[in-house]
């Protein structure tokens, strides 16, 4: 071999050897997507143990435990209306292994609050849809109104004599009543309390006249009699009380349902978020894991990541009218 072949050689292997090296990220990029999860995955949750989000990422969690093999942990980090748990994601690795429960909350917060050290919707990826919350219209039993209709006449008859309590300022509860106020015309003085508890003890008690309350939480009340419910707030009827109307078979297009997915820092490679997606797409799917939902008062609601993203900015917009309308502001 002469020293120009050799040379020639030499310059081939060089190349092939850089061409090597160029492939190695990605193929080990892929390798490590397709690993996924290789260690433990924390689910942050901004609203503490026993609330609807904590539950349900509990749901999740174990299902995605069980069929990817690693433990999905629930981190409970309350306060501030879930922006403390969403900013501890934002500044978190993006490399699955931490989430967000994403909450109707976000949405509001938006609008809520004037200074946020995050954007939720730049920030956060958004991964798969959980579940819709319906909220029902409750009214003492002294308040003559038995229906919707003739609740909105009285309302429209006594202007600023009822008193709507809600678990506070800017919660789903309190938009929900300000989105009523805002599409039926009507004026009921906001009353804001420190969680949904006292708002009911007082709605009893008859210190106050009307809220929007959980329906898990609600149920027992309106079957003891304690409260009469009017309407719920979803768009359509529920399947736990299907003789109750939805409000928007009288207020043409309300519609105030809490809801839940799962979210991740920005930049989480699209393989990973697909992986997640999928698996929890098929839990939504599942006969138990479906009743478990219902057990909740819920109803599952499935979404692909672009599905998700595109109505959360639906929902981040919506409420942006409604705070905005309302005037409220974070306490």
């Amino acid at each position: 071999m002469n020293p120009g072949d050799a040379m020639k050689l030499s310059r081939r292997r060089l190349l092939s050897l850089a061409a090597g090296g160029a492939a190695l990220p990605a193929l080990s990029r892929v390798a490590w997507a397709q690993a996924y999860p290789s260690r433990p995955v924390r689910v942050l949750e901004g609203f503490g143990g026993g609330s609807s989000a904590d539950l349900s990422a509990r749901l999740i969690g174990q299902w995605l435990s069980d069929r990817l093999g690693q433990h999905f942990v629930i981190e409970n980090r309350p306060g501030a209306g879930s922006n403390i748990a969403t900013e501890a994601v934002v500044r978190a690795a993006p490399d699955g292994y931490t989430l967000l429960t994403c909450v109707t909350a976000n949405a509001i917060n938006a609008t809520l609050y004037e200074k946020l050290n995050f954007n939720f919707l730049r920030d956060i990826a958004p991964v798969a849809g959980l579940l819709r919350l319906s909220l029902v219209l409750l009214v003492n039993p002294s308040i003559a109104a038995r229906t919707l209709p003739e609740f909105i006449a009285y309302a429209k008859a006594n202007p600023g004599k009822m008193n709507i309590a809600s678990p506070g300022n800017g919660s789903g509860p309190h938009v929900a009543g300000e989105l009523l106020k805002m599409m039926a015309g009507i004026n009921i003085v906001h009353v804001p309390y420190r969680g949904p508890a006292p708002a009911f003890t007082d709605l009893i008690s008859g210190q106050v006249q009307v809220t929007f309350g959980a329906l898990p939480a609600a149920i027992g009340y309106i079957r003891a009699g304690e409260l009469r419910a009017l309407a719920v707030t979803s768009a359509t009827r529920s399947s736990e009380l299907p003789d109750l109307p939805a409000v928007a078979e009288f207020v043409l297009g309300y519609e105030a349902s809490g809801w839940i997915g799962i979210g991740a820092p920005r930049g989480t490679p699209a393989t990973i978020i697909d992986t997640l997606s999928s698996n929890i797409t098929a839990g939504l799917a599942d006969p138990q894991l479906k009743a478990r939902v219902k057990d909740l008062g819920a109803d599952p609601m499935p979404m692909t990541p672009t599905e998700f993203g595109r109505f959360m900015a639906d929902e981040t917009e919506k409420w942006a009218k409604v705070v905005k309308f309302s005037g409220a502001k974070a306490e």
